[in-house]
């Protein structure tokens, strides 16, 4: 007879994968479809274009139509530079806290819904219950996607998806969407001396963030004051730039990651529309000076907004469950978006505080977890 584990146990198992974005996250996918399949529940893969990492999904209960979703992600951000108390892969409860990368965002959730399909599979459902654990979550959202089509092409589809993302076991309707775009300048080099002959990459690249620092003060100022996004507006960001050769050598190269985060009322494809125009402004000031001189786009992520559903069956089923009469927004986007534009009913609702995603030391408070726990036993209940 195969072992069937806790949730806390699988908490430990999941945690114990380092399935940083960067790295292949198919040992954790190898353990947990052999242990559903050690359950009698059949899993399939939605691999990426290099093979080394996979989406995996399943189904319990009747093959018909109109079940739920319960959608994590697999990878964790990197440990990198942090300073950590403990090994970041290895789950230690302290003082009411479950510590380890992941914890909260969010193989805590992913436990809790492994073991919920687990427990509908033993106990049978009258309506279906679907496993989504997607790939490539951290690094734009960007696994959902094909996994969501794949299912279509091999599951009932279902009827409403709920992503548990860290919200402290709150209703989440709605959060922004957003766009980024991988930009390398091209600049020309010469001598610092006579830098007006050349193109500075680097120069030319602070032009465009200038250009996102001016757009963020725009946009704060035309703020709807009633929004409930905070901030209440979209922002642009770069987090990361790299480029030159040296301090007297007009810059041959810069790269640098721009994003958006688009409020629901304004649409991902406005803001990649603005942002491409602006770049191409300042590609043409860059060849009117060196014709050889460019600026490379390579579109990152696109990943949509949240909107709030009127009478959406998603929110009510987890208001159903948890109590909730509220609800709220946030300015984080989620795979919720991507279900929603598939069109499937979409809610965010999950254990932790989203405040303590990527930090180091990231924990998962115990009492979170046993709320998480409390609401799978509720959703089989409903689902019975």
């Amino acid at each position: 007879m195969a072992r069937t584990l806790g949730a806390r146990a699988l908490l430990d198992r999941l945690v114990s994968f380092p399935t940083v974005s960067r790295d292949s996250n198919l040992d954790l996918v190898d353990w947990v479809e052999a242990y559903l399949n050690d359950h009698g529940i059949t899993c399939c893969r939605d691999y990426d274009a290099t093979g080394r990492k996979a989406s995996l999904y399943a189904h319990v209960g009747p093959e018909v139509e109109g079940g739920v979703v319960l959608s994590g992600h697999t990878d964790v951000v990197p440990v990198d530079g942090q300073a950590w108390n403990t090994d970041p892969f290895t789950v230690v409860e302290r003082d009411g806290k479950l510590f380890g990368r992941g914890c909260c965002d969010m193989k805590g959730f992913d436990a809790l819904a492994i073991w919920a399909t687990v427990e509908a599979a033993r106990r049978g459902v009258s309506r279906p219950l679907q496993l989504c654990l997607s790939r490539d979550e951290e690094v734009g959202c960007i696994g959902a996607p094909p996994m969501i089509a794949h299912m279509a092409t091999r599951l009932p589809r279902a009827a409403l998806a709920i992503i548990g993302e860290p919200t402290n076991m709150g209703v989440v309707n709605g959060h922004k969407g957003g766009v980024g775009f991988d930009l390398h300048f091209h600049g020309y080099e010469v001598h610092s001396s006579i830098a007006y002959k050349g193109v500075s990459a680097i120069m030319e690249a602070a032009r465009l963030i200038d250009w996102a620092n001016r757009v963020n003060a725009e946009n704060r100022d035309k703020a709807d004051p009633d929004s409930d996004y905070d901030p209440p507006y979209t922002t642009l960001h770069v987090g990361m730039i790299e480029g030159g050769t040296a301090h007297n050598i007009t810059a041959k190269d810069c790269t640098f990651v721009l994003s958006a985060r688009c409020v629901p009322t304004e649409s991902n494809e406005y803001w990649e529309m603005r942002i491409l125009d602006e770049v191409r402004r300042i590609e043409a000031g860059m060849q009117a000076i060196r014709p050889e001189a460019r600026i490379d786009v390579l579109p990152k992520w696109d990943v949509p907004g949240l909107r709030a559903e009127v009478d959406g069956p998603a929110e009510a089923l987890v208001r159903r469950i948890t109590g909730e009469n509220g609800s709220s927004v946030v300015s984080y986007g989620t795979e919720a978006g991507q279900f929603q534009a598939a069109g499937y009913s979409a809610v965010v609702c999950g254990p932790g505080d989203i405040a303590q995603a990527h930090q180091p030391n990231e924990f998962l408070t115990v009492d979170q977890f046993k709320k998480g726990e409390a609401f799978m036993a509720r959703l089989l209940d409903t689902l019975a």
